[in-house]
């Protein structure tokens, strides 16, 4: 009794009215959190407190630097309550903040394949529209920080890609973050280095060069354990570890003939299948697993130590 009368003496004072005798205590985990309660913007960064009256009402949080970056919540209060709202906007600033690293790849033709394999059989031409590809592997601490996880079998290095994650992990990772797997021909051709690259005399065997030393980690060079991103030297593009380091998903079903099938502009692979594609060879592989046009598969609910994945977001 003591407090009501103590909270209702404080309303009075602060000329809120006999009808706002409701308080709202809002926080969050972003220091720049403005906040609107039933559409008007309050004074004063998050933590505040938002007199009321009794009643439905509106309340939406906003990052002021990322203000794409939106909590929102109905909620009800009752005469004389005093509520707590968390206003959790953290991770969905981090995501604008790894996803300003993204690299262009602007659209164009190509060669795709090789003569080496059959799966990679025949040599063909295709179209991809232009979007962005993370600059590198998902690591580990931008998995944990989005999923609250680390699966990886190498853990203890936040820079190191995350591994251990199954196509559906990504997938989910990806419609987190608003992004996506790439199609097999997006990867390729952005390991290949897209319009920077697409001439024949400008092409290389791995990802940026044909020294895979100087580009990759893999089973001669890496210890037998995964290192963190972005340690080698990047493609043409400024993509880091297209070749090595882990393999990377891909959305597509794998069919060894889908080549002789498929469509010119962005194929996004077969309608069906039992494995989807993974790209770019790991930190085990042998040299010839990391040539940018071979090809390689897995169940999508297999999780190993040599697969992670990096996603694209449509530039349209």
């Amino acid at each position: 009794m003591k407090n009501i009368i103590l909270f209702t003496i404080m309303l009075m004072l602060l000329g809120c009215g006999k009808d706002k005798n409701a308080i709202l205590h809002i926080k969050s985990d972003i220091t720049d959190a403005v906040v609107y309660v039933d559409g008007d913007k309050q004074k004063g960064l998050a933590p505040i407190d938002v007199f009321l009256a009794e009643g439905v009402h509106e309340l939406k949080v906003i990052s002021n630097k990322y203000t794409n970056c939106i909590f929102e919540k109905s909620f009800v209060i009752m005469e004389f309550e005093e509520k707590n709202i968390y206003a959790e906007l953290s991770v969905l600033v981090y995501i604008e903040e790894i996803n300003k690293s993204m690299v262009y790849v602007e659209g164009g033709s190509f060669q795709m394949g090789s003569k080496k394999s059959k799966d990679e059989k025949p040599i063909h031409t295709v179209t991809v529209s232009s979007f962005f590809m993370d600059k590198t592997e998902v690591t580990q601490a931008q998995y944990k920080k989005v999923m609250g996880k680390n699966p990886s079998h190498f853990s203890g290095c936040d820079d190191c890609p995350v591994e251990r994650v199954s196509w559906h992990d990504a997938t989910a990772f990806a419609q987190k973050v608003g992004k996506r797997l790439p199609t097999e021909a997006e990867w390729e051709y952005a390991a290949r280095g897209g319009v920077k690259t697409n001439s024949g005399s400008s092409q290389t065997s791995y990802a940026g060069s044909n020294d895979l030393n100087s580009v990759a980690w893999y089973g001669d060079n890496s210890g037998s354990k995964t290192h963190p991103v972005a340690q080698k030297q990047a493609n043409a593009l400024g993509l880091y570890d297209m070749s090595g380091n882990v393999w990377e998903w891909c959305s597509d079903w794998y069919s060894d003939s889908y080549y002789s099938e498929s469509p010119q502009n962005d194929p996004q692979g077969p309608n069906s299948g039992s494995g989807r594609v993974l790209r770019g060879g790991s930190w085990f592989s042998f040299v010839t697993d990391c040539r940018v046009a071979l090809r390689y598969w897995a169940d999508p609910d297999g999780r190993g130590s040599r697969g992670g994945f990096r996603l694209v977001r449509s530039a349209q």
